[in-house]
């Protein structure tokens, strides 16, 4: 499952999705992919 998480663009610190919506020019979307099963025996 795929997601987005906020960051804020001047501390660099997680963000709730609400804030990154009220405050566009300071936050940035992340897109997190999932990670990968690790293939082992």
């Amino acid at each position: 499952m795929t997601g987005k998480r906020g960051r804020s663009a001047v501390t660099g610190k997680f963000v709730s999705q609400a804030s990154v919506r009220r405050n566009p020019k300071s936050t940035v979307n992340e897109t997190v992919k999932p990670a990968k099963p690790k293939r082992g025996k």
